[in-house]
């Protein structure tokens, strides 16, 4: 798997209807991947959101990955999945979800990063690296994890407080792509600050 770039994370929206249209902003600035995550909804409704936003980014060639839920991940066509610490088996999922792309957050722990990638992960995160607004209370993963991970051979995702002014960093460190809610749907222009990520791993 190649996941080089912005990575963005759906954002919660008290407003869902407004989703579709954040998203296919996002897509028109380059995102490399998106990511849908949802705690609120019921599973029909998380179903028919993920649906929807499979469709647009199978449209752009995006890949489309469901967090937490193999099941709506597989039942929306989504092209994978992402599993946290509370998630199940990483092994159990791919052995569920065959071929389809499969990511685990690693938190803070190469050790747990080594784990995932023997259970069949396509990539790993780390994270939060610097403090979230998303989750205040996460566990920080030092910068120095990206260098001692390059060697699983897997893509390696930074995710937590990242922004533009920030994101230097992360690449300097090892980071292959970037995973980013606040920072790029709370920007006045989300297709703009897309494509400022973007220039970022241009060559």
């Amino acid at each position: 798997m190649k996941l080089r770039g912005l990575y963005a994370l759906t954002p919660d929206l008290a407003d869902r209807r407004r989703l579709p249209d954040l998203v296919g902003r996002a897509l028109e600035g380059g995102i490399a991947a998106l990511q849908y995550r949802c705690k609120t909804l019921s599973s029909s409704e998380r179903l028919a959101e993920a649906a929807a936003l499979a469709a647009l980014c199978r449209a752009k060639g995006v890949p489309f990955i469901v967090n937490d839920d193999p099941g709506i991940a597989l039942a929306a066509d989504a092209d994978g999945v992402h599993l946290g610490r509370e998630d199940g088996d990483p092994a159990q999922a791919r052995a569920r979800i065959g071929a389809k792309l499969l990511g685990v957050s690693c938190y803070d722990s190469l050790e747990a990063a080594r784990a995932a990638v023997s259970a069949g992960a396509d990539y790993v995160a780390f994270g939060s690296v610097f403090s979230s607004p998303t989750k205040p209370a996460a566990v920080r993963a030092p910068l120095a994890l990206f260098g001692q991970a390059r060697a699983l051979g897997v893509p390696l995702v930074a995710i937590g407080g990242i922004t533009l002014e920030n994101a230097p960093q992360l690449l300097a460190a090892g980071a292959d792509a970037l995973a980013v809610i606040s920072d790029l749907f709370d920007a006045p222009d989300i297709a703009a600050r897309a494509r400022a990520y973007g220039k970022l791993f241009a060559p």
